[in-house]
């Protein structure tokens, strides 16, 4: 069976499609979110989800978390005493999804249409394959997170013709994307976006006010009262959709109490350079798709951060539109996931729409230019498709010798958008040999081929001798082999991943230690009752009495995180 996955920075969802349309799977915990933070401890035990993000105010050093924004880069997390790549959590997070979906289903799923960031690069989208391969995911399909939105709405079931402009701010990536539809086409015009700008960044605001407030610098915090922080702070950033104000308090070690007070009014002023950074995607996609803000027909919001007041009134004012919020903003893209999914299954209950996607950066190759006579510079980048071209694409740029005898020409592969080679992603290259001349008289002509599963193709062809060089290009040089992401994989079959029947008790356990650290006096006293009588039943494996005891522990906890 396949699924739809949206693998998210702060949160992951999974979704498959049914007669009645697309639906969430719930997780082992009964939740369509699973947190996408993972942790392992010193014996090797994994943690995915709630029960990771659980450790984080226990452990912080065990814990990982917004690695997403990572993803197709060399870093590494050590957890455990163990090291692991980006790829590799996003790896255990999908694995968790696949296993979710299948307990629910009550069948193997063996494959994922999986969401990305439409502004992620050709590293980044075979960074994420490579996290589905290693969960025992095939993934040959992935979709832009917007265009999974805009199916999502059921935008090709309108009946006229209308431009969408899709605004994605997540927990870690901003995504802006416009889109037309025409007759039964949906056609992205352009992309733009923030790597690195999300849910989190404002989260961040409201700690960096706290901060100023109390006159606390952030090296004077420990590990845990850091965690402590930013889950007051995730909290008040909430809080304050519906109020002009709110408190901000932090338990520090000495057990002596912090608090700040924080209006919406301050928050707003904190959060303009945050909505300075949205601005410049929004014109930059429209300047592409040779648009105005007039011109663009419906707004929808997506991704969970769309869901804080302060950003749903900067789009009100940006747009001078309410925009569409039909749908929960965390869920959207999953959803469109899923019905891409049933597309690629050729469901016949899913209509069918032709989708077109965009090359999101450009790509070319380096070059010598001439800038007076006689005079070169080389490591100069040549575009040969552009970026927002529409994909499948087929490109083909001339290029001449620039010395007399030269007997080599070789293309180098690049992505990016910088004139200068150095600054852009290399992928790749390929050379080939032509006769000696009299430079300029010999010439090759390269042709770039770039289609909707990210693979490009590159041919090299000498026009004197018709001699051809080709190679296809998948990802970047340090792409794993299918043996190594095998042996990766028995690996990490090697970490112990927690048994799903046992989740919720962990969990219980975690955060009960977490809010009897967080207590003091009546309130721990009153706390270590509902914990013990809860130990002694996991001790006495009476089914029926850890349910019992569970949950009046966790009704005991709720209320004191409130």
């Amino acid at each position: 069976m396949i699924v739809g996955i949206d693998l998210g920075t702060t949160n992951s969802l999974v979704a498959y499609f049914t007669e009645d349309g697309p639906k969430i799977i719930p997780n082992r915990l009964g939740k369509n979110l699973t947190p996408s933070v993972v942790s392992v401890d010193e014996e090797g035990n994994v943690y995915v989800g709630e029960t990771a993000k659980e450790r984080m105010s226990l452990y912080p050093g065990s814990v990982a978390q917004t690695f997403k924004r990572s993803m197709g880069t060399e870093r590494e997390y050590v957890l455990g005493g163990r090291k692991f790549k980006p790829e590799e959590l996003s790896g255990m997070v999908l694995r968790a999804l696949k296993e979710d979906a299948e307990a629910y289903l009550g069948e193997e799923v063996t494959e994922a249409v999986i969401s990305v960031p439409a502004y992620f690069d050709d590293k980044r989208r075979k960074a994420t394959k490579r996290a589905g391969e290693l969960a025992g995911l095939k993934v040959e399909r992935m979709i832009s997170e917007p265009t999974a939105a805009a199916v999502a709405y059921g935008l090709y079931d309108k009946t006229r013709d209308t431009r969408f402009l899709v605004f994605d701010l997540g927990g870690g990536t901003f995504d802006v994307s416009v889109l037309e539809l025409y007759h039964n086409i949906l056609e992205v015009r352009a992309v733009a976006g923030d790597n690195y700008l999300g849910g989190e960044d404002f989260t961040q605001m409201m700690v960096k006010l706290f901060l100023q407030k109390t006159k606390i610098q952030m090296q004077e915090l420990t590990e845990k009262e850091q965690v402590r922080l930013y889950k007051q702070a995730e909290k008040a950033k909430i809080a304050i959709n519906d109020t002009d104000k709110v408190t901000i308090s932090l338990l520090r070690q000495n057990q002596e109490t912090k608090e700040a007070e924080v209006t919406l009014k301050e928050y707003e002023e904190a959060c303009n350079e945050l909505f300075m950074k949205i601005r410049e995607p929004v014109k930059k996609s429209l300047a592409d798709a040779g648009l105005k803000l007039g011109d663009i027909d419906e707004v929808i919001l997506i991704g969970g951060a769309t869901k804080l007041s302060i950003v749903r009134d900067f789009m009100i004012r940006l747009f001078r539109k309410f925009p569409d919020t039909n749908l929960n903003p965390d869920e959207t893209v999953a959803l469109g996931a899923a019905i891409q999914a049933a597309m690629k299954e050729r469901r016949e209950e899913v209509k069918e729409v032709i989708l077109t996607d965009v090359c999101s950066f450009t790509l070319g190759t380096e070059v010598v230019v001439e800038y007076e006579e006689g005079k070169y510079e080389d490591g100069r980048f040549c575009p040969i498709i552009e970026r927002n071209t529409v994909i499948p694409a087929s490109h083909t740029e001339r290029l001449y010798t620039v010395r007399d005898n030269q007997d080599k020409i070789r293309v180098r592969v690049l992505q990016g958008e910088s004139r200068f080679a150095r600054n852009n992603l290399y992928l790749g290259e390929l050379e080939v040999e032509i006769p000696k001349a009299l430079k300029g008289r010999e010439s090759v002509d390269v042709t770039y081929t770039y289609d909707i599963n990210s693979l490009l193709e590159v041919e090299v062809k000498v026009v004197s001798t018709g001699l051809t060089r080709k190679m296809i290009i998948k990802g970047d040089d340090n792409q794993m082999t299918e043996e190594e992401i095998a042996k990766r994989m028995e690996e990490l079959a090697y970490l112990k991943i927690q048994p799903r029947d046992y989740e919720e008790n962990r969990l219980a356990l975690l955060r009960a230690e977490r809010v009897y650290e967080e207590s003091l006096g009546v309130r721990r006293k009153n706390l270590d009752f509902y914990l013990t009588a809860f130990e002694a039943a996991l001790k006495g494996a009476d089914h029926d009495e850890i349910i019992r005891t569970r949950e009046a522990l966790n009704d005991f906890l709720e209320e004191e995180d409130d």
